[in-house]
């Protein structure tokens, strides 16, 4: 729960011969003689964005040149925009409720159609609102960031609260709408532009964490301060719950509903990253009530009234004489902690084995579905308390879920007051299929399912694991022709991210199917450490100063897919984003040997000064922090921008991929590292999308450009187009 906030605001030897530069051609950088390079830190500074556009014009001109582009833009625009897509949505009252883009609708449509026709080739979908159209009526460039939908128990309404954000920014202002007029509510419920987050409690009354001016925000530039907003009083009266510290990451609203109505009410105070303390609201109006539950654990939700809790660290309870280990699932009876603000007895749910990983739980009606990773694959359990009536000690059924196959497998849409249940489906080569899932039978029944949107013929999935530098296998997936020549002249890519608990699981991707997959290259998904595919352990091997296990990692797989004859330094390209996009800048740096194509998407590369910028002070627990010597010593071993030794090393030619309205990950990451290559007059692309946030697109058709302009300096590099 905690953590699915702050991810979202957190998902390629040598040459020259690609682009050559010529001096004449190569700008100044502006204030050439700053150490820190901080004319790049300004977000929307004059030098900055001269700079930017010129860089900008000049990489354009030359990739949107090459021959393949058009051919691959054309490919990339037909498939984001396909209305032969899975309308994924959510269930209330009979309707599925959809956002949808296409060619048509850049901005998109908020839509629903009859829960009957769901599936059906000719759904009568309805529209809610239209973004195109508000975006022109208001003058405003809207990207639609989410609708919040509550309907209190007892009502046969729904109230909506919906977040816009200008250009596809973190901050978002949110208005509260009208379903069935179709409208926005002139009193209802309105903020301005913030970071914000908020949770339903009824209909008058929302909880709300945002910017409320002077000192509320923390060293993150989150909120600080939860407060209740009551229906019909300005935002300015909201009553203040509870104050968090300057130096936690933030403080979040946080409701849990039970099966009997009553909302719970709450805060989440994340100290770090990964550290949290969980808050009750009393019912009485009383002091906030601390919950009595490790800081490295997430409440996944409320079943059959059980607390269902997922453990990051090891749990010793003595006062029950039970001792609980990192990443097991585990339960206690909400009510008796309600009553006596005590921690009940504790059951465990599911413990994983060395081969699989808890993701999350989803609560629909009458049923609590179990997601984990079993070798990196997806698996669904159904989860069910049952009793002993020997000891009257509470014990916990798993029954799995049949699925298509051992691919990626993820519930869409649950909710407890919803008999529906949607599941999807994938791998590498088998397109998205949407299942419903019958909780009375356990059966699975197809809604949709997707044809191929690339050629597949001859293509195979293998799984393979490297040995890292301390001897830890570690997986990844190749995706290759069958029987290709094992003398490294394979054209492959290289995809991972390596942070934050992040899983990188087998899913189909038409973009890179057909973009790079049908033009004769070979895919590989690494499963380093720092990701969740195997618990939180895998997560924490590679924290702070043990970070370069992380590298090290990925450097092992390189080089057996190089000694495996799969592909040689010549024909290997890389590909990583935000935390990725470290991990790309690390590479490059580290290890120019080994790649041909480094593609940097929205990446940290100054790591000396990344939690000065924008949300970096709240990755501090990932990464460490420059401000504590031991760590900052660390990290000016990794940071790209301070290992960047062009008179050393010889440096692949790489393109750098960032958005100006990146609200989470500054701009001037990317800039830094492209104005580095710029001094040291060496090749290289860069391109900053003005909108997009961290996305660095903000709908469909920059989506397909930004993947064109990638896919294009790929074949460059490494297929010689």
């Amino acid at each position: 729960m905690k953590n699915s906030l702050l991810l979202s605001l957190i998902l390629l030897p040598f040459s020259f011969h690609t682009l050559h530069a010529d001096p004449k051609d190569m700008k100044t950088t502006p204030q050439a003689d700053d150490p820190d390079m901080l004319w790049a830190e300004e977000v929307l500074g004059e030098q900055a964005l001269d700079w930017m556009r010129a860089e900008n014009d000049r990489s354009l001109d030359i990739l949107e040149a090459e021959p393949v582009y058009s051919e691959l833009k054309s490919a990339a625009e037909a498939l984001v925009t396909s209305k032969d897509r899975i309308p994924y949505g959510s269930v209330r009252d009979g309707y599925v409720y959809n956002f949808w883009q296409d060619e048509t609708n850049v901005r998109g449509l908020w839509r629903r159609v009859p829960l009957d026709e769901y599936g059906e080739k000719s759904p009568r979908w309805e529209t809610i609102l239209d973004f195109d159209k508000l975006a022109e009526e208001e003058d405003k460039n809207w990207v639609f960031k989410g609708a919040s939908v509550h309907r209190p128990q007892g009502e046969d309404r729904y109230y909506a609260l919906l977040s816009l954000s200008d250009g596809g920014k973190d901050a978002v202002v949110k208005r509260e709408f009208d379903i069935e007029t179709k409208s926005f509510l002139p009193e209802g419920f309105t903020t301005p532009e913030a970071k914000q987050s908020h949770d339903w409690v009824d209909a008058d009354t929302l909880l709300i964490a945002t910017d409320w001016g002077g000192d509320t925000l923390t060293e993150s530039g989150y909120p600080m301060v939860v407060k209740r907003w009551q229906r019909g009083t300005p935002l300015a009266d909201a009553k203040e719950m509870i104050r968090g510290q300057k130096s936690d990451v933030a403080m979040w609203p946080m409701t849990i509903e039970r099966d009997n109505g009553q909302v719970i009410q709450g805060a989440v105070e994340s100290e770090t990253f990964f550290t949290s303390t969980y808050w009750l609201f009393p019912e009485d109006g009383g002091e906030p009530v601390k919950w009595p539950i490790p800081m490295k654990s997430d409440i996944s939700g409320i079943y059959r009234d059980w607390v269902l809790l997922s453990l990051k660290e090891d749990w010793q309870i003595e006062s029950q004489d039970q001792t609980f280990q990192t990443g097991d699932l585990v339960a206690f009876d909400v009510q008796t902690f309600l009553d006596t603000h005590e921690l009940p007895q504790v059951s465990l749910i599911f413990r994983p084995d060395t081969s699989q990983a808890v993701s999350y739980v989803s609560v629909a009606k009458g049923a609590a579905i179990l997601s984990i990773k079993e070798n990196v694959a997806g698996k669904l359990l159904r989860i069910e308390p049952q009793t002993d009536a020997s000891d009257s000690a509470v014990s916990w059924s798993t029954e799995e879920i049949s699925l298509p196959g051992k691919g990626n497998s993820y519930v869409t849409f649950a909710n407890r007051h919803e008999d529906t249940v949607f599941i999807g489906y994938e791998d590498f080569l088998t397109p998205e299929s949407l299942l419903t899932w019958d909780r009375e039978t356990g059966e699975t029944k197809p809604i949709v399912s997707l044809p191929a949107k690339f050629d597949a013929e001859g293509l195979q999935i293998q799984q393979h694991f490297a040995t890292s530098a301390d001897g830890t296998e570690i997986p990844y997936f190749l995706v290759a022709k069958k029987g290709i020549e094992l003398d490294g002249s394979t054209p492959t890519l290289l995809y991972a991210y390596g942070g934050f608990q992040v899983s990188m699981s087998p899913s189909y991707s038409p973009v890179t199917g057909k973009l790079w997959l049908e033009r004769g290259g070979a895919y590989v998904l690494a499963n380093i450490r720092g990701g969740g595919e195997f618990g939180p352990e895998w997560h924490q091997a590679g924290l702070k100063t043990k970070r370069q296990i992380i590298y090290d990692d990925f450097i092992a797989i390189a080089e057996k897919l190089i000694a495996d004859g799969i592909t040689s330094p010549k024909k290997l390209g890389i590909m990583g984003g935000s935390n990725g996009g470290l991990l790309m800048g690390v590479m490059l740096t580290q290890r120019p040997d080994l790649w041909n194509a480094v593609v940097v998407q929205v990446p940290l590369l100054d790591m000396l000064r990344y939690h000065l910028l924008l949300a970096g002070a709240s990755w501090v627990d990932e990464y460490g922090s420059p401000d504590v010597p031991e760590e900052r010593a660390f990290l000016e071993q990794i940071s790209p921008v301070h290992n960047f030794h062009p008179g050393e090393k010889a440096y692949p030619t790489p393109f750098f991929v960032t958005s100006t309205k990146d609200d989470r990950v500054h701009p001037g990451h990317a800039r830094k590292m492209a104005a580095l290559f710029q001094q040291a007059n060496l090749p290289f692309y860069y391109y900053e999308n003005i909108d997009g946030g961290h996305s660095a697109a903000a709908n469909q058709m920059e989506r397909a450009k930004r993947s064109a302009l990638e896919y294009a300096y790929l074949a460059k590099q490494l297929l010689g187009e």
